[in-house]
């Protein structure tokens, strides 16, 4: 009885994927997200959702400050675009497998527009709390109420439907030369990461499902049950 609780526990801890997830809390987004960020899996800004219609307003050439709160961790990284319209966004990158479906994919360096940023954020292990980094506009770009992006990919994770292996979240944005700083002064830390790369929990997959937490507890207490019964 004992080993066949043990392996039910090995099944529910394999058939439990980690999925990550991330909220974006700045620039607001521009639509409503619950407390983990959703709905954030379909292409370019996650599935339809109430629109906040809220926009940014930054000045050109400015630095934008980028936030947001990882709600489901899983090793990869952010990148940021900005267009006029979402179906003027780039494509997200191609993704080569590794062990799982989402394995790697290449990050620009030397990103130009549509692209702002990326390789943002690159971890492997839990970020703690709201995590901050800083995108150097173009000192010659300007738009009004145009889209900017931030998506998130996911290395050593199934692929999501939709979304593949990525998350993503929209905020609206006017760029202009009236507008005032976006709160970082020009060239200062533009591109910088500020992360805690702790990892609270040991790595990819296992901070990934509270389900899977929850399979062990009910076998530890399903076997310690048992043995007791055992003794008697």
């Amino acid at each position: 009885m004992i080993l066949r609780l043990a392996a039910a526990a090995a099944v529910v801890l394999a058939s439990v994927p980690a999925y990550a997830h991330f909220h974006l809390d700045s620039p607001p987004a521009d639509q409503a997200q619950s407390t983990r960020g959703d709905p954030q899996k379909a292409p370019p800004c996650g599935e339809s959702a109430a629109a906040t219609d809220m926009v940014t307003v930054v000045k050109t050439g400015s630095v934008l400050p980028i936030t947001i709160t990882e709600t489901i961790p899983h090793p990869g990284h952010y990148r940021v675009a900005i267009a006029q319209t979402p179906g003027q966004l780039p494509a997200e990158p191609d993704v080569t497998p590794g062990d799982m479906d989402c394995g790697t994919v290449p990050i620009d360096p030397a990103p130009a527009l549509p692209v702002l940023a990326d390789g943002q954020l690159v971890h492997t292990t839990t970020l703690v709390g709201p995590q901050t980094f800083n995108v150097q506009l173009p000192p010659d770009f300007r738009c009004e109420n145009c889209t900017l992006q931030v998506i998130e990919f996911m290395s050593e994770h199934p692929l999501n439907d939709p979304g593949g292996c990525f998350y993503h979240h929209c905020a609206r944005v006017t760029i202009s030369d009236d507008a005032p700083d976006a709160g970082v002064a020009p060239g200062g830390d533009a591109g910088l990461a500020n992360h805690n790369p702790t990892d609270a929990v040991g790595g990819c997959c296992a901070t990934g499902s509270s389900l899977a937490s929850n399979g062990v507890a009910i076998v530890i207490v399903g076997l310690a049950w048992l043995l007791g019964r055992r003794r008697r």
